[in-house]
């Protein structure tokens, strides 16, 4: 049987491991957690949204991040100190600014392929993810920023999303408990919302029933390309330090790359350039205890263009809130200041209760041009699927059916 190994158990690496155990394949998912889903695809904002696929590759968007640039709770924040490899990654930013339209048009029809996998995958292996489908709702607060926004329709609809203008007071029909003040909307009906990290764990225990192997706790050393496909070594990531861990070694016919952030070390050992930088995001998860709260929390998601937030209804008690951009390197330190914004947003928008709230940070691994990378490496027997961006929880079940499709070509099993 042929077998391939999946370095990665977050929503690329999990939903790829299930398309290759659905053609046959046998597999082995490589994570350094001790479970699946405990690093970006942990607690994200929720949305599965075709509506949010625009890229960020526009002077618009750099005009504000310069504007932000001294505001500690800005909605896009740049460390200025200086990194060859950030500003490196920014330069090529920059050139992909021509690209905008066809790579926005193109995200958007990949978001609508992948949602029409996922909900099957749900539907076929019974997971509960506290999934909504009650659309996604985008509100702006001024007359320019709601011009902006008919430009960027206008790509979504050529892509074949329904997407909808409306006024202020269709925005408190479609969610009547927002409690501020709004210029005007674009909604958004076939879009959801639903926990990540449920809907990963769940699928993870359904690859095992189908016969997926897992090496958790591994912390993957080298992947080293040979005649007979490729060698994976590893190790306890648990091990104590000062200790030599004891070594493993797996030979595999290939590999799949859906580590996140850690994509572009494993890509560059593999003589592979896979530009990966790691754009901060934060969440909170409101744990609504109380009746009140939970009545006065929003079902319907949203997404405030002003302030770059993101709702996602979790049940009857939790509401996730999420947002932010932060261009600092690998820096997981959950930064007060960067929270306070969510927490002040759901109390100026939303009657709920805030005494128990849970913050969250994770490390979006995200291309210069916005596009995720999926498809061959250079060596033979080497894949790539991985630098999703702010998209990885929507577009990874249409990723995982494309780099499966070639390994298919290179690698099919027998009949």
């Amino acid at each position: 049987m042929t077998h391939i190994a999946v370095l990665g158990a977050g929503i690329t690496g999990v939903t790829t491991a299930y398309a290759l155990a659905l053609r046959g394949y046998q597999v082995t998912v490589f994570d350094r957690h001790r479970y699946p889903a405990m690093e970006t695809s942990f607690a994200n904002g929720g949305q599965l949204s075709a509506c949010n696929a625009e890229v960020w590759n526009n002077t618009s968007t750099i005009l504000k991040g310069l504007k932000w640039m001294m505001r500690r709770d800005a909605p896009l924040l740049v460390n200025p100190k200086p990194s060859w490899r950030k500003y490196s990654w920014m330069a090529q930013f920059i050139r992909h600014i021509p690209d905008y339209r066809a790579n926005t048009i193109k995200t958007a029809q990949l978001a609508i392929a992948a949602r029409e996998h996922l909900f099957r995958i749900a539907e076929t292996e019974n997971i509960d993810f506290n999934l909504e489908r009650r659309g996604i709702l985008h509100i702006f607060h001024n007359a320019e920023d709601f011009a902006d926004a008919r430009k960027v329709n206008t790509l979504l609809t050529e892509a074949g999303l329904e997407r909808n203008p409306v006024t202020s007071d269709e925005i408190r029909s479609i969610e009547p408990t927002l409690t501020g003040t709004y210029y005007g909307g674009f909604y958004t009906p076939s879009d959801s919302t639903g926990d990540i990290h449920l809907f990963t764990r769940g699928l993870a225990e359904a690859c095992e029933k189908r016969g997926v192997s897992f090496e958790y706790d591994a912390q993957v050393s080298a992947i080293t390309p040979n005649d007979q496909g490729v060698r994976i070594d590893w190790h306890d990531a648990t091990a104590e330090a000062g200790t030599i861990p004891e070594g493993h070694t797996l030979q595999a016919d290939g590999v799949v790359v859906c580590a996140g952030v850690g994509s572009r070390q494993f890509a560059r050992s593999l003589g592979d350039r896979v530009n990966i930088y790691p754009v901060k995001g934060y969440s909170i998860t409101v744990h609504m205890d109380d009746e009140a709260s939970q009545a006065n929390a929003p079902w319907v998601s949203l997404l405030d263009e002003d302030a770059k937030i993101v709702t996602a209804r979790l049940g009857k008690d939790r509401l996730r809130v999420a947002g932010t951009a932060e261009y600092n390197g690998e820096n997981r330190d959950i930064r007060n200041d960067r929270i306070e914004p969510l927490v002040r947003w759901t109390r100026r928008h939303f009657d709920v209760d805030m005494r128990r709230v849970v913050p969250w940070t994770g490390l979006r691994p995200m291309m210069p041009d916005m596009m995720p990378r999926v498809g061959r490496g250079k060596r033979s027997g080497v894949y790539y699927n991985t630098g999703h961006g702010h998209l990885g929880w929507t577009l990874a079940p249409i990723t995982a059916e494309t780099v499966v499709g070639a390994i298919g070509e290179d690698m099919p099993v027998p009949a």
